[in-house]
C-alpha cells in the first residue's frame, strides 16, 4: 500500500506516519531507495489503529513504544493501566484547579480571622519522611491510615489530635521532610506505636493561626491570607508550618476543619 492509501486506510495523515516511522513506532515494509517511497502492508493497519487510539489518550510515544513492544498481553495492559491512573490524577489537579478558580470569580473571600497562640512542647507519635513533592498525596494518606491504628489502641485520655508539620524545603524545592502525627500524653505507652512512627516531642512555638473549614481545593486560600497578615504584622520566624486536623484530613476527606499555624516571633499581645 501507498502512504496515500495507507493514510486513507488509518486515517492518519502522510505527515504523522513519517513522523512515527522516524520514532520508530510504526516503520514502512519498505522504502525505495531511489525515490524514498514509504510502501505498507495490510497487517500493519492493525498497529496504526493501535497507535492512533493511545495518542488520542496522550500516551507518550515511548509509552506506546513500551506497548507495541510488551512481550505478552498481561504486559500490555499493566503499561496501559499506569497510564491511565496518570490520567486521573491529572483529571483530579484540573478539576481542583477549576474548582478553585470558579470559587475565586463567584465567591467573595470572607475575612478569615487570625489569632496568636502560644503552643507547648508536645509529645507526639509521628510519621518522618523526606519525600518528592509529587509522592506527598500518597505518602499522606498511607501516614495517616498507620497513625490511625495506632490510635485505635489507646485508652480515653492518651491521645489527642492529628496534626502535620510542613518543612519549606519540601514546596522550594519539590523535595524535602514531611511529618503527621497522633497527640499523645506522657501515659501513653511507647510500645503501641509501630511501624515507621515513633514519639517524640515538637518544640514549643508561637503561631499565628488561621482555621480552614471546607473542601481541599480551598486551603490555598486560607494560607494566602495567613502569610499576608505574618508579612505585614508580624515578625516571621524560620521553622515548619504546623497543621492541625480538627475533623477530617485534607485531601482525604470531602470537607475538613484544619488549624494553619504559621510560626513567628510575638512582639506584642
Amino acid at each position: 500500500m501507498t502512504i496515500g492509501d495507507f493514510s486513507r486506510a488509518v486515517r492518519l495523515s502522510a505527515k504523522a506516519l513519517r513522523f512515527y516511522h522516524r520514532n520508530g513506532l510504526l516503520a514502512p515494509r519498505s522504502v525505495d531507495a531511489h525515490t524514498g517511497y514509504r510502501l505498507y502492508a495490510p497487517e500493519q493497519i492493525a498497529d496504526a489503529q493501535i497507535i492512533r487510539t493511545l495518542r488520542r489518550l496522550d500516551v507518550p510515544i515511548d509509552a506506546i513504544r513500551a506497548v507495541l513492544n510488551a512481550p505478552s498481553i498481561d504486559g500490555r495492559a499493566a503499561l496501559l493501566a499506569e497510564h491511565l491512573e496518570r490520567m486521573e490524577r491529572k483529571l483530579d489537579e484540573t478539576r481542583a484547579a477549576v474548582q478553585s478558580l470558579r470559587g475565586m470569580l463567584e465567591e467573595p473571600d470572607a475575612p478569615i480571622e487570625i489569632v496568636h497562640r502560644s503552643v507547648p512542647e508536645t509529645r507526639v507519635a509521628a510519621i518522618r519522611d523526606t519525600i518528592a513533592l509529587p509522592e506527598l498525596g500518597a505518602w499522606f494518606r498511607g501516614s495517616i491510615l498507620e497513625l490511625r491504628r495506632i490510635a485505635e489502641s489507646a485508652a480515653p485520655g492518651e491521645i489527642g489530635p492529628f496534626g502535620g508539620v510542613w518543612y519549606a524545603e519540601l514546596f522550594e524545592e519539590e523535595h524535602g521532610e514531611a511529618m503527621v502525627y497522633l497527640t499523645v500524653s506522657e501515659a501513653f505507652p511507647a510500645r503501641r506505636v509501630a511501624g515507621r512512627a515513633h514519639v517524640l516531642d515538637l518544640p514549643a512555638v508561637e503561631l499565628a493561626v488561621a482555621t480552614h473549614s471546607g473542601p481541599d481545593e480551598t486551603v490555598p486560600r486560607v494560607y494566602a491570607a495567613l502569610g499576608e497578615y505574618v508579612a505585614r504584622h508580624e515578625l516571621s520566624v524560620e521553622g515548619p508550618v504546623r497543621e492541625t486536623y480538627l475533623e477530617g484530613f485534607p485531601a482525604i476527606d470531602e470537607r475538613s476543619v484544619t488549624e494553619i499555624g504559621w510560626p513567628i516571633f510575638r512582639i506584642s499581645r
